[in-house]
């Protein structure tokens, strides 16, 4: 499948990118052939700093599974800090790595 899917939004925030921190200005989520893993099909999220151009960009490229994921993990984190709740307890090996 080509990209014919894509989304583009601006964003503010940083991302590290092998030279170092980047400023962010934008993001753009598309579902396309991936450049890096090894899937058939990613959604792959690009964070760029227009002004840089996109050899500063920093990218993912990730299953539709993972995808849904970050999306779920995103919605729960937006949600708690909205309605000001203490964060969740971090659970399993993912708790332990952070």
């Amino acid at each position: 499948m080509c990209t014919s899917i894509l989304e583009l939004a601006e964003c503010n925030g940083a991302g590290k990118s092998p030279e170092g921190w980047v400023n962010l200005t934008h993001v753009a989520i598309s579902f396309d052939h991936p450049h890096h893993a090894m899937l058939d099909d990613a959604v792959t999220i690009d964070f760029v700093n227009e002004v840089l151009g996109p050899g500063k960009r920093v990218g993912v490229e990730l299953t539709l599974e993972s995808a849904r994921a970050l999306h779920a993990a995103l919605g729960k984190v937006i949600v708690d800090v909205e309605e000001d709740i203490k964060p969740r307890p971090r659970a399993g090996k993912l708790a332990k790595a952070a």
